[in-house]
């Protein structure tokens, strides 16, 4: 007796079958410090992890950080909601969108245009189903921009991207570049391993509902700065 033939691996390429596979495990939420926004999130790390790693794995897909609100861009999100004057009528870039939550929180403020650049192909499907739940519009690019001059923009936001060594050096170094032409860059982050203290400056604090499943804390005190 021969055995059914397996199935073939997601590819998150395939923007109907991403889609298939955000909506079959999440659900939809509101992150607790802005409720204004919904977003297709996990309710627990462990099973979209290994889901991502059986159904992708073969695919070199990174790990499921778009299922989850941060603290870093929860905090960020809060700061542009409360403060819509920073980027309304203005075009802004989103670097490592994740869900898109900061990118929706952006025209949602009044950008005229936003960007949101993640090199995991899922994640942008989730940045698109996520924009479709809270009726925006947003643009989306695979493109590593970190390997090359900034993109014009009014403004860059960051939300939690210093987690790795490289990778905090590699988006300094553009948000830097960014900042020299003129772009206003706001980050949200809770000081994560590689935040490059002293170089930014505070403009908003905020005490962040968290899972401990992700973080070391229940509430995550978390800051929102400018470059």
């Amino acid at each position: 007796m021969s055995l059914p033939p397996a199935a073939a691996p997601l590819d998150p390429r395939d923007d109907a079958a991403a889609q298939r596979f955000i909506t079959a495990n999440t659900r939809v939420l509101a992150p607790p410090l802005v409720p204004e926004i919904r977003l297709h999130l996990a309710e627990e790390s462990l099973p979209i992890w290994l889901k991502t790693e059986e159904e992708l794995g073969e695919m070199n897909v990174p790990p499921p950080y778009w299922a989850f609100a941060w603290a870093g861009g929860q905090a960020l999100v809060r700061y542009l909601l409360d403060n819509a004057a920073l980027v309304a009528g203005r075009s802004v870039v989103d670097l490592g969108s994740g869900s898109g939550l900061t990118a929706i929180a952006a025209r949602l403020a009044g950008a005229t245009s936003v960007l949101a650049a993640d090199i995991d192909t899922l994640a942008l499907a989730a940045v698109r189903a996520n924009a479709k739940l809270n009726g925006v519009a947003i643009d989306t690019t695979a493109a590593d921009l970190l390997a090359s001059p900034p993109r014009a923009a009014d403004v860059v936001l960051v939300g939690d991207l210093f987690y790795e060594r490289e990778l905090a050096d590699r988006v300094l170094a553009y948000i830097e570049k960014a900042a020299a032409s003129g772009a206003l860059v706001l980050i949200g982050d809770p000081k994560r391993s590689y935040f490059p203290a002293g170089r930014f400056t505070l403009a908003a604090e905020y005490q962040v509902p968290v899972t401990r499943e992700l973080e070391d804390a229940e509430i995550k005190r978390t800051s929102v700065w400018r470059l």
